[in-house]
């Protein structure tokens, strides 16, 4: 014999009970030992306001107050964060942050409520690429993964998603390193824009990464030399200090070790510049 369904209301009356206890409270507490008026206290929003907040604001928006950001049922609203930071021309003008002006969502990485000395930010990358996912199936209408259907609506998203990393999952293969990166690149395009093919978003080194050895000769193929090696100062001090007078530009092995690039053969640590 079956017994019968318990009604949900059984366990949902009881635990509502107990959210609205636990949310009055610090309230009672404050007007039992401050011997304070209930309605002062009730109709107080900043009494509200520190019941709900989850924590202390960080610095750099210390003194605001909910509604300076949060929107009612929606949460941080993306607006709100730009009337205040519109007008921080230094970060969209730089190469690595533009993107910003694009951005639909701020919260994903810009996390409050962590405390004053935490600064509220947080690069998640994967989140990064939810959100220009999300704008691409807003505009399509439909739920796809169709990335070569791609017609510019992200700037942080590449058209023909890179799948040779095995350390990326499918949503950070989706972003173009190159757009917010391509100042950080130390290959100087000789390894073409292709970021993810080596790199993890965790961090640029890669563990598994092995130097050819001393004896390589094809320095050329992932190295370029510096602006002075292609001015007089190659000619008249280089070459002199490596005893090296008929050295090319692209003859790196010539002069440098493997250890590190002011290592010179015969010479030893040489700070060039």
């Amino acid at each position: 014999m079956t017994a019968p369904a318990r009604s949900p209301w059984r366990l949902i009356l009881p635990l509502t009970f107990v959210f609205l206890l636990g949310l009055l409270f610090p309230v009672i507490l404050a007007h039992v030992s401050g011997g304070g008026s209930w309605g002062a206290e009730l109709s107080d929003p900043v009494t509200w306001q520190r019941l709900a907040s989850p924590g202390d604001l960080s610095t750099a928006h210390h003194g605001l107050d909910c509604a300076a950001c949060h929107t009612p049922v929606d949460g941080v609203d993306r607006n709100k964060c730009v009337t205040c930071h519109a007008t921080a021309s230094a970060l969209l003008q730089r190469q690595p942050t533009a993107f910003h002006a694009d951005v639909k969502s701020c919260r994903e990485c810009h996390l409050e409520h962590q405390g004053g000395e935490v600064p509220p930010v947080e690069m998640d990358h994967q989140a990064f690429a939810r959100i220009g996912i999300r704008e691409l199936q807003g505009k399509d209408g439909e739920d796809t993964e169709a990335f070569a259907r791609f017609t510019g609506i992200s700037n942080w998203l590449q058209a023909a998603p890179s799948r040779t990393s095995s350390g990326l999952g499918p949503e950070e293969a989706t972003l173009d390193c190159s757009k917010c990166h391509a100042n950080d690149d130390r290959h100087f395009d000789l390894f073409g824009s292709d970021c993810a093919a080596c790199h993890r978003t965790e961090a640029w080194t890669i563990p598994a990464f092995q130097h050819p050895p001393p004896s390589s000769r094809d320095c050329v193929q992932c190295h370029q030399a510096p602006p002075s090696h292609y001015m007089m100062h190659f000619h008249m001090v280089s070459r002199r200090v490596a005893n090296r007078p008929h050295a090319d530009v692209r003859q790196c092995f010539i002069c440098h070790q493997t250890t590190s690039w002011p290592d010179i053969k015969g010479v030893g640590w040489y700070k060039h510049h």
